[in-house]
């Protein structure tokens, strides 16, 4: 049976795009957490038509299915945690459509998060959602995990920009979900349940996104503080004084010097904390609104604040702020990034609970994030090759977990669950809820064979 369906795939997809030996799959066991998972075969597509007659194929045989983009996941979201079929989608990477006037873009699922961007700026358009991993992670990835950014506070995160999608049911049908307009409340809102659906319950193939205009102005204010706890207060007295930033990121001490050792841009190593602010709008509003942003952190005892001069300092600042992940890398051969988010209003005390956890286990742990929108980034430096370390770990991330719950905040502000959060969703997801959620998932995929394994609660286990 098996060299049937191989053979058929071949017929679908041509041979060369048919991946079987041992060390090319190899490169496609892994994405950017710690976790590897071996597909059986791995399969290159370019089109939904492909895609349907494989999955109608993989329903035949009963076969797993797991779609693929870049790989820039950090919840093993596209690994074939039981093996069978790996689509790899990243040729399927055309922008199909601009319409300046209704402020949208058609692309395919394998199109590069900052093309999106950069295919409208001259338009004086752009693409809001900004992850971390813009240059590399494709838009089909983004809708699956319902990717955020740095820009979440003022502008929104994925779902916020998805108007319609193009999808591959799990038993092979093409369908269109959403609309182009406004407006539209025709049915359930199908599209806005694929944002986030972690790839589990159809294969986007192409979405069509909102657009905004650029913004004529901007300024960033970068503010160093003695300790984290000072600068969560002042996040929350910013937007508590009615100031919506475009940006408002957190970075501690541990990551501070780490992005310092990695850039060598001159940040103040002895500082307990920064926070990179931007400002956007009408020249006027964002001179006042910066004011009132400058004023608010001294009233926190900032130990100091300044606008950036030029475009190369602006560049620079929130070039620190994209390394802080790379940088942290460089300093333990493990690092676990966790996705911890609370209510804005709890943000100081989760700062503290992450502390105490790091005193507690004696761990290293650089924190940096979305402070704006309360997701932080609890990032444990480690190795996971000790006995004692790899335990001390597990044990830190279920309590940064547990206290994130009993804040009121949720297991994952961007990540998702994939595999590596599963076990914690007890914690946050009560039984009926979490048995509709299958109850969905068996309409769309009644013989669980796409994305199986993930989200999978321990109440199955």
């Amino acid at each position: 049976m098996e060299n049937n369906y191989i053979c058929e795939l071949e017929q679908i997809v041509n041979p060369e795009n048919v991946i079987t030996s041992f060390e090319e799959r190899l490169t496609y066991s892994y994405d950017s957490t710690r976790l590897e998972y071996m597909p059986d075969v791995v399969v290159r597509v370019k089109n939904a038509e492909q895609i349907s007659q494989i999955m109608k194929l993989a329903n035949e045989y009963k076969i797993p299915v797991t779609p693929r983009g870049a790989a820039t996941g950090l919840s093993g979201g596209c690994l074939a945690v039981e093996g069978g079929i790996l689509l790899v989608m990243v040729d399927m990477n055309r922008i199909i459509d601009i319409n300046p006037v209704d402020l949208l873009i058609t692309v395919e699922a394998g199109v590069i998060t900052e093309k999106v961007s950069k295919a409208v700026e001259h338009l004086n358009l752009f693409y809001p959602p900004d992850p971390g991993s813009m240059k590399s992670s494709t838009i089909g990835g983004n809708i699956a995990e319902n990717a955020g950014g740095l820009r979440g506070l003022k502008y929104g995160v994925t779902k916020d920009y998805v108007n319609s999608i193009e999808a591959v049911l799990p038993t092979g049908e093409i369908v269109t979900m959403g609309a182009n307009t406004v407006k539209a409340v025709t049915g359930y809102n199908l599209a806005d349940l694929m944002c986030g659906s972690e790839g589990t319950l159809s294969i986007i193939t192409r979405a069509t996104l909102g657009l905004l205009p650029i913004p004529p102005d901007r300024v960033s204010i970068l503010a160093f503080f003695k300790d984290m706890t000072d600068a969560a207060k002042t996040v929350r007295d910013i937007v508590a004084g009615g100031v919506i930033t475009a940006t408002l990121e957190i970075v501690d001490n541990v990551t501070i010097n780490a992005i310092e050792d990695f850039l060598k841009i001159g940040l103040d190593r002895t500082v307990g904390a920064m926070l990179l602010i931007e400002v956007d709008g009408q020249k006027g509003a964002i001179e006042a609104e910066a004011d009132i942003v400058i004023r608010t952190c001294k009233s926190n005892s900032v130990l100091s604040v300044r606008q950036a001069k030029s475009v190369q300092e602006r560049d620079k600042l929130w070039e620190a702020r994209r390394a802080a992940l790379s940088s942290l890398s460089r300093i333990r051969p493990s690092t676990i990034l966790e996705d911890a988010t609370v209510p804005r209003s709890r943000m100081v005390e989760l700062v503290n609970a992450i502390n105490e956890i790091a005193k507690k286990y004696q761990m290293m742990i650089g924190t940096f994030g979305h402070a704006g929108d309360g997701n932080l980034h609890p990032t444990i430096l480690t190795d996971l090759r000790i006995a004692e370390e790899a335990k001390k770990t597990e044990k830190a991330i279920e309590e940064i977990f547990k206290a994130t719950i009993a804040l009121g905040g949720t297991l994952s502000g961007e990540h998702g669950i994939g595999i590596t959060k599963a076990q914690y969703l007890k914690l946050e997801i009560s039984k009926p809820v979490y048995n509709l959620m299958k109850n969905i998932k068996s309409v769309f995929d009644p013989n669980n064979i796409l994305n199986p394994g993930k989200m999978k609660c321990t109440w199955d286990i």
